[in-house]
């Protein structure tokens, strides 16, 4: 899996790809738990790159989503292939995080 970092006005905008499993979750969490200890409260996650996602990378959205809640923030993802979004709506995580179609709506929300 690769994590790269982009920057939009406020936000920061993590974009991943490959495949968010056991073997990666740990290396995503650092890094997006790095950003939100940095100061980031407005953060895109995109995952139009992303191909698979098990039960530990969900962990890891739900761990960053309940860290910015503590300081005001928000997390939203955004540009999911349909079988990465199945993922999230079996999980039942579709109705607890924010979803959009592209990126620039993401950042909109945010």
């Amino acid at each position: 899996m690769d994590i790269s970092e982009d920057r939009k006005a406020d936000a920061v905008i993590l974009a991943l790809s490959g495949k968010l499993d056991a073997t990666t979750a740990k290396t995503f969490e650092d890094r997006i738990l790095g950003v939100i200890n940095s100061g980031t409260q407005r953060l895109v996650v995109d995952l139009s790159q992303l191909d698979y996602v098990s039960s530990s990378g969900l962990r890891v959205f739900i761990l960053a989503a309940k860290r910015l809640q503590t300081v005001d923030g928000k997390i939203v993802l955004c540009s999911m292939k349909d079988h990465v979004r199945q993922v999230f709506d079996l999980a039942g995580f579709s109705s607890m995080l924010s979803i959009y179609g592209s990126r620039d709506e993401a950042i909109k929300s945010i």
